[in-house]
């Protein structure tokens, strides 16, 4: 057998071994050396799919220096299993698992692995709707409201929303929830309660991800503020031990209160913040139950790009 040919085979059974096994760097290097492309190439590749991402960075991700972590990041991988010709979903698999391995310090309630497969679950979801991301809207302000119920579970979320348009026309917005581990999204019902009415929804069972379209009556121009409000009936889900909250840019005012039964209080609550899905939380500060409803809440003055939010324990 020609040596050229002996080493492509070679080449092929290795990268068949670490696609099962992984770990993710490691396929990620197999995948490049066995197509033969430079980190220059896939670059090039990459951007021609519409995603940015140096060569350095290609190089730290498959050194395991760094892992890719960002919305960008993950569609970047998705697009590397295109352009190296893998099976799809099999970069992301290893991403997840490996997250979930180096992160047993987080919350099961919200892995590594469920926040990167409901991001490339919403993905798909919003290009049904055929509106971008941020649906030409910039958040001065968002509450929201999260009631667990007698049985622990997420019961309901109710989210006030003020906006300002940053193009003419606007005239809905994509509100997304995400549900508890076994949660079932086609229990669930959206209700939309001021300056709005639903309209189309989409669902994923996997994931738990709702994605509603929230109408106006009007079409916003550039420059305009708006003020709408909706809820989920949630429910479906078995304990709740966290509500968690990801912006991808920057924004507004964002205040989150939980509600609990007086029946079933927890016995320790925090706030949190993490960078990225996979980065470790931070800011930690315990959270004492007051008023009416024995509720606890955070207030960030100004959103920043990651994730917020609280967690509680049960006795």
């Amino acid at each position: 057998m020609p040596y050229a040919t002996q080493h492509a085979d070679l080449a092929t059974a290795e990268l068949d071994s670490v696609l099962r096994g992984g770990p993710f760097h490691v396929a990620l290097r197999a995948a490049i050396a066995a197509r033969g492309l430079p980190l220059q190439r896939v670059q090039h590749h990459l951007s021609r799919h519409g995603v940015k991402v140096g060569v350095t960075s290609l190089s730290y991700w498959q050194q395991g220096a760094r892992r890719p972590q960002r919305p960008e990041s993950l569609r970047a991988v998705r697009a590397l299993e295109e352009i190296l010709r893998l099976p799809e979903e099999s970069l992301i698999r290893l991403l997840a698992e490996t997250g979930e391995r180096t992160a047993d310090h987080r919350s099961a309630g919200r892995s590594y692995r469920s926040l990167v497969e409901a991001s490339g679950v919403l993905q798909r979801l919003l290009a049904e709707f055929g509106t971008p991301r941020d649906g030409g809207l910039h958040t001065l302000g968002h509450h929201e409201r999260v009631r667990i119920g007698a049985r622990r579970e997420l019961a309901e979320r109710e989210a006030h929303h003020i906006v300002r348009a940053h193009r003419d026309g606007v005239d809905r917005y994509v509100a997304v929830h995400h549900g508890d581990p076994g949660s079932v999204p086609e229990r669930m019902a959206v209700h939309a309660l001021e300056n709005c009415r639903t309209g189309r929804i989409r669902r994923h069972h996997d994931t738990g991800v709702l994605a509603a379209e929230l109408l106006f009556d009007t079409r916003l121009r550039a420059g305009d503020t708006f003020l709408f409000r909706y809820a989920v009936e949630d429910g479906t889900a078995g304990n709740s031990r966290e509500y968690v909250r990801g912006a991808h840019s920057p924004g507004g005012q964002y205040v989150l209160q939980v509600c609990f039964d007086p029946g079933v209080l927890p016995s320790r609550c925090h706030r949190f913040t993490q960078h990225s899905a996979a980065a470790p939380r931070g800011g930690h500060q315990e959270l004492a139950l007051s008023g009416r409803h024995r509720s606890v809440h955070l207030v960030e003055p100004r959103v920043r790009s990651g994730y917020v939010g609280i967690a509680w324990d049960w006795e």
